[in-house]
């Protein structure tokens, strides 16, 4: 038996919980089906798949090995359709959601190039602090921070990791006071971002140290760009991933504090529906912000 079609077949099992609706998703008797699966446990040499009279379930072992090849086959769809669409041209619309702040950092100025080059796709860009179901919207790209999603159609994709800073103005900071420990931030005037997970509460690490604040926000908001105007205007010290205060570090509009204290850091994904084909204009965007990501190397300036 083809052991690609062994593996696929059991993703299949694994995602509809049903040795028989996992074949017909592929087009195959219950009992051929059942062959696939057998022949895969075989060839391992390990059991996959608890099967009573009444409920499948997935063994600890069939858990790890389902979560590598499902990332691993769809890869390898990703690179069937980059060879089947090399000669297509993309069109049509592409609809793309993130954070306010990620769209402005990063979308936006991706446009001019990409729609340079792909004149027949337009982009439809929600700005949407609150993660939107991707099938209900039917969103092709979303910029996420967390690296596991509920919904097994959906694939993840790393984009950078960048660290949560606190900053605030040289004029705050001339005024107010510069915190040298996490404790001392309980004096400060705190500008904090509600969607964060508990905005409030701020759980330091320096080498084997830990310290854990409750802060007072001073003002709050649902956009980290709304965070950032206050900060600018001298109104306190803000909690922030760096790739949103980065360009106002570098330009010495904002300093940041507690610098050798790191807090917990985000991961950037890109989340997209996994699909048999998938459309030539999503790959295109999907690789064109990877390259950005590349080339600027966020990853390395966002970390340190």
């Amino acid at each position: 038996m083809d052991p690609f079609k062994e593996v696929e077949f059991f993703i299949q099992v694994a995602e509809a919980g049903s040795i028989s609706k996992a074949a017909e998703r592929l087009g195959l008797s219950v009992s051929a089906a059942s062959r696939h699966l057998i022949a895969l446990e075989t060839r391992l040499g390990v059991r996959l798949v608890q099967r009573t009279t009444r409920q499948l379930s997935l063994t600890e072992v069939g858990e790890e090995f389902y979560r590598r090849t499902r990332s691993v086959m769809a890869d390898l769809k990703e690179a069937e359709s980059v060879a089947r669409d090399a000669v297509v041209q993309p069109r049509g619309v592409l609809r793309v959601t993130a954070s306010l702040s990620f769209c402005l950092l990063h979308i936006e100025p991706l446009l001019p190039e990409f729609t340079r080059r792909y004149p027949e796709i337009s982009v439809d860009v929600i700005a949407a602090n609150r993660y939107l179901d991707v099938m209900e919207n039917n969103v092709d790209v979303a910029i996420r921070t967390r690296q596991f999603e509920a919904d097994n159609n959906l694939t993840i994709r790393r984009l950078a990791e960048t660290r949560r800073i606190l900053a605030a103005s040289p004029a705050y900071l001339e005024k107010n006071g510069i915190p040298k420990h996490p404790m001392d931030l309980i004096r400060h005037k705190m500008l904090v971002y509600d969607y964060a997970i508990n905005p409030t509460e701020l759980p330091f690490r320096r080498r084997d140290e830990t310290a854990t604040v409750n802060v007072r926000s001073f003002i709050s908001a649902n956009d980290g760009q709304f965070v950032l105007k206050a900060a600018l205007d001298d109104l306190g010290i803000l909690i922030q991933p760096k790739y949103i205060v980065q360009d106002h570090l570098e330009r010495g509009e904002l300093v940041s504090v507690l610098d050798d204290w790191d807090l917990p850091r985000l991961t950037m994904n890109i989340a997209f529906q996994t699909r048999r084909h998938m459309p030539a204009k999503v790959r295109l965007f999907i690789e064109a912000l990877a390259e950005r990501f590349r080339k600027n190397d966020y990853e390395r300036l966002w970390t340190k």
